[in-house]
């Protein structure tokens, strides 16, 4: 099979995260005959020193061209500490979601039983963690008109059942393949937009009689997650609600750096790792790969290459499970980001595990550092 692929590793660690990620799809595309095609685009900060613009037309172009898109990361300090730069690089990702069409961002959050202690929570508490969450991405306060004088500012909170009513589809159709339970997060007790939200998604339930479906205030499951986030199976909610439930998830893990996630709609998608560009880490080869290469498997699995995925996934665990790991996750006995990229890689197109000695790999990649 043969997917172009729209490659924007943008700022920070985006380039080098990316990076790996395309070692272990060019290990797929040799172990199961496909043929993945990479063009490669300019976004965010980098964009901005190019051309004046995070998104560039041409960049918008060649992710419209592809069967996809795999994204990096996007930020620079020099705009999140200046509050009246009128180009910012996140500007990218927002008018990305918009012109692709990318409604829904789809975040998994699976805990691995040996990095149970660099979780802030108890092991008990992270056991058999495994959800995911359903955020509408282009509705709601972000997207609203917004007004600011002087002395006062609004942003203005918009929704349509519509829009409603197509990402509360695909959270009930991914219930019905995992766990058969979904809860929609709102804040109803206040807000008209979350009344509609429950209204609109407790009548869509009646067409999914097989999924229990039950409701929660967002400052209750912001609680929940912390106290018992194994009772949740599929999470529902809006964007900005999305936005700050998703990256509390995140830390249930031990590390932004081993989620992924994916951008839906109707017409491309988008796959990024959650985390942001970590500028600090930039050029170190100490980042994370594992959310990126994840992210690579849920385009795999959005291109039907289901036994693709499957195997990028368990790569990636056995490796966690067995202390193939970078820095964040074991300060002490690690893999710089290129040599872990490069191991998974060769362990995924078959090579002889027998000739990659974990120990004088990690050794080496101690002296590496």
């Amino acid at each position: 099979m043969k997917k172009k692929i729209a490659v924007l590793p943008g700022d920070g660690i985006g380039p080098e995260v990316i990076a790996q990620s395309i070692k272990v799809l060019n290990s797929i595309a040799r172990r199961f005959n496909h043929e993945f095609v990479y063009q490669y685009a300019d976004v965010g900060a980098m964009a901005i020193d190019k051309t004046g613009n995070p998104l560039p037309e041409s960049t918008l172009q060649t992710c419209m061209e592809a069967d996809a898109v795999l994204f990096g990361a996007i930020g620079h300090p020099r705009f999140d500490n200046d509050p009246n730069a009128k180009v910012r690089p996140e500007q990218a990702i927002l008018g990305l979601r918009k012109q692709l069409g990318l409604f829904a961002n789809i975040r998994p959050v699976t805990t691995y039983a040996s990095l149970a202690e660099i979780s802030p929570l108890k092991a008990h508490i992270t056991q058999g963690v495994d959800f995911v969450i359903y955020r509408e991405l282009t509705g709601g306060i972000y997207f609203g008109e917004k007004k600011r004088d002087q002395d006062q500012a609004s942003d203005l909170c918009v929704y349509s059942r519509m829009e409603i009513e197509r990402i509360a589809r695909l959270a009930f159709e991914a219930a019905g393949l995992r766990r058969r339970k979904l809860t929609l997060v709102d804040k109803a007790n206040v807000l008209e937009t979350s009344r509609l939200w429950r209204d609109t998604v407790a009548k869509l339930a009646s067409e999914y009689p097989d999924i229990e479906m039950d409701c929660m205030f967002v400052d209750n499951a912001a609680m929940q997650l912390i106290l018992n986030p194994g009772q949740f199976d599929v999470i529902l909610t809006e964007n900005m609600f999305g936005d700050i439930l998703s990256d509390e998830a995140s830390t249930i893990t031990g590390s932004m750096g081993l989620l992924p996630s994916a951008s839906v709609g109707t017409g491309n998608s988008l796959f990024e790792p959650i985390h942001g560009s970590y500028p600090q880490a930039a050029g170190q080869d100490i980042a994370n790969p594992m959310a990126a290469i994840l992210s690579a498997a849920m385009m795999l699995d959005h291109f039907g290459m289901h036994a693709e995925a499957k195997l990028v996934r368990d790569t990636v665990t056995e490796a966690i499970e067995e202390g193939l790991v970078t820095k964040d996750l074991n300060p002490k006995e690690f893999f710089p980001c290129s040599v872990l990229g490069d191991l998974l890689a060769a362990i995924i197109e078959g090579e002889d595990r027998n000739k990659l000695n974990p120990k004088n790999m990690i050794i080496s990649a101690i002296t590496i550092i």
